[in-house]
């Protein structure tokens, strides 16, 4: 197996994990008849276009992340599947928040805090992993 399988896969799934949010406002605006370019009017589109814009947001802190991880650590995690298995947090994350923020936007907390959660130790993991090689090179 290539060292990038599970990593490749885990950034495919996320894409697709945002494409749905993107099909989740269109439901919205079908279901409350509001056309683009409105946003507002609705609080199931408003909460569907922010379940969306969410994880845009999150989309280019994670990406990165993930790949710069899985690069760095390479060596300890050949198949990439350490790295893989901790992007999943995200991908777990963003559909608990998605789902939670439909229902209740109080409740979007445990969701976005596994997301969060997978992202920093990705973030920290591949600068960590920068500095050490850089200072050991």
């Amino acid at each position: 197996m290539q060292s990038h399988t599970y990593v490749a896969i885990v950034t495919l799934v996320a894409l697709m994990v945002y494409i749905s949010t993107i099909f989740g406002v269109g439901a919205a605006r079908r279901k409350s008849g509001i056309n683009a370019p409105a946003m507002t009017g609705d609080p199931g589109l408003e909460r569907a276009v922010r379940i969306q814009a969410n994880a845009l947001e999150s989309l280019p802190i994670f990406l990165p992340s993930l790949w710069l991880c899985h690069l760095f650590w390479l060596p300890q995690d050949p198949t990439g599947i350490i790295v893989a298995a901790i992007g999943m947090l995200w991908i777990i994350g963003r559909i608990l928040y998605g789902i939670a923020y439909a229902r209740d936007p109080s409740k979007r907390e445990t969701g976005f805090m596994i997301q969060f959660i997978g992202t920093i130790v990705l973030l920290l993991g591949a600068l960590g992993k920068a500095v050490v090689t850089l200072v050991a090179g």
